[in-house]
């Protein structure tokens, strides 16, 4: 089973317009596990018995709290208006430890571009590099003001000057332009990008028509909006270790079969962005669903999001 820990909910506060951010602290006098700059807990939301993961948003060197922020998402299947519903300060809830998907790289700069909620793990990788005094810039664009979280903590950070906000309700306001920020970013930045996935696949196009290398890209999707993608056919799977053999029907994910069998995988997200349920396949074509893998590891057919991805072959090997 995937490890908890109990923490208590130490304030609720309304960060934006339909954003709220929780800090969690611990519940003993033990500090929390340490994490780092982009690092994501998930969360078990009560009532709607749902877990959902959060990045991390406050400075990786503290260890006597974690910050988060959810927006109450209004086509969320129950995790994000959970959150909203559900938790008050005061209550007690369990998470995971830290883990992180979305590290920053050693590189001489770097270029965060964050779309609505998607300034949390970027808000943290600001204050990291920004106590490091590395060279960065923070491009933050919401729909509007009050959409925009952390606003009061972003003007009046070390870090101001190097912060550059888009939102459509400023008269006068820059203007987002995606591809001239792209063309401007020099030939050794890291450019990381989180938020809605037209932005990140915008983000993704134009440095593809600027020849930015696709290392120096780097992407957090909160959403898959991928998962449902056509008619699905049945197919099988079979067990390495054991040589079992399940049929997964249309309209089953790969983790729903396995469940039923008693063959256990960590799942967490349910829809291809976390990476908690990637499994070794050995055999077969994937289709692949996620938006957790990069290219270069889809294109190697030996790793799968089974909580939603699917086989284009009769039949896949899980390395399980």
């Amino acid at each position: 089973m995937t490890q908890t820990i109990e923490v208590l909910v130490q304030r609720r506060q309304q960060e934006a317009e339909g954003i709220i951010s929780l800090e969690l602290v611990p519940v003993t006098n033990a500090p929390l596990p340490p994490f780092t700059a982009g690092a994501h807990i998930d969360v078990h939301v009560p009532v709607v018995g749902l877990v959902r993961q959060y990045s991390l948003v406050n400075d990786p060197h503290e260890t006597n709290r974690y910050v988060i922020a959810v927006q109450q998402d209004p086509h969320s299947r129950g995790g994000s208006v959970g959150v909203h519903q559900y938790i008050q300060a005061g209550q007690r809830l369990l998470i995971s430890p830290p883990r992180n998907h979305f590290e920053l790289v050693s590189a001489p700069r770097f270029m965060l571009i964050a779309g609505g909620i998607g300034i949390t793990p970027l808000l943290a990788m600001a204050r990291c590099l920004s106590e490091q005094n590395r060279d960065f810039a923070l491009h933050y664009v919401a729909r509007t003001r009050p959409r925009m979280a952390f606003y009061e903590a972003l003007q009046n950070s070390a870090f101001a000057d190097r912060v550059y906000l888009y939102h459509s309700d400023e008269a006068g306001g820059a203007e987002f332009n995606l591809s001239q920020l792209i063309a401007w970013a020099q030939d050794d930045a890291h450019i990381y990008v989180c938020g809605p996935s037209s932005l990140i696949d915008a983000v993704v196009q134009q440095s593809t028509a600027a020849e930015v290398a696709p290392e120096r890209v780097h992407r957090e999707y909160f959403h898959n909006d991928t998962v449902a993608t056509g008619a699905e056919a049945s197919f099988q799977i079979r067990i390495a270790s054991t040589g079992a053999e399940f049929t997964v029907e249309a309209g089953q994910s790969i983790t729903q079969v396995l469940e039923a069998n008693g063959v256990f995988v960590p799942v967490s997200c349910e829809e291809g962005v976390c990476g908690t349920c990637l499994t070794g396949v050995l055999k077969g074509e994937i289709e692949h669903r996620d938006v957790y893998l990069t290219e270069e590891e889809r294109a190697a057919n030996n790793q799968m999001a089974v909580c939603c991805s699917r086989a284009r072959s009769s039949s896949l090997t899980l390395d399980l």
